[in-house]
């Protein structure tokens, strides 16, 4: 079982910045992809980026791509997301995920990741 604690959400101002946490506790993670999706209200939860865990190979969402960046430091099992230039349309619930067994496809379906984190509130104000 793995369990994945989110921090470092909170409230910025259009065009600041936020850096995100998510540290892992469980087993070895050499299959694993680590990723981010976020939920705004009203709306289904969405891609944001992965990361490979041994490679370090990343994807972005295309609303995220040159102003997100995902990024990992493996001696602390943790995954970050350093969000930059934010929009108020960044605003939702961040959620951390883990897949056991990544392949490199279907990065973006929810179905493909086991584990979830509880979630963490990002506020972009304008």
């Amino acid at each position: 079982q793995v369990l994945l604690v989110e921090s470092g959400g909170g409230l910025a101002q259009a065009g600041g910045s936020l850096r995100l946490s998510c540290t892992a506790s469980g087993p070895t993670f050499s299959t694993y992809a680590m990723g981010w999706f976020r939920q705004a209200p009203g709306k289904e939860r969405d891609f944001v980026a992965v990361i490979r865990w041994i490679s370090g190979s990343t994807h972005y969402a295309d609303s995220v791509k040159d102003r997100f960046t995902i990024s990992k430091d493996t001696p602390k099992n943790t995954v970050y997301l350093q969000m930059n230039s934010l929009k108020p349309e960044d605003t939702a619930v961040y959620y951390c995920a883990a897949d056991r067994n990544y392949s490199g496809d279907n990065y973006g379906r929810e179905t493909e990741y086991d584990y979830w984190g509880q979630g963490t509130q990002v506020t972009v104000s304008s």
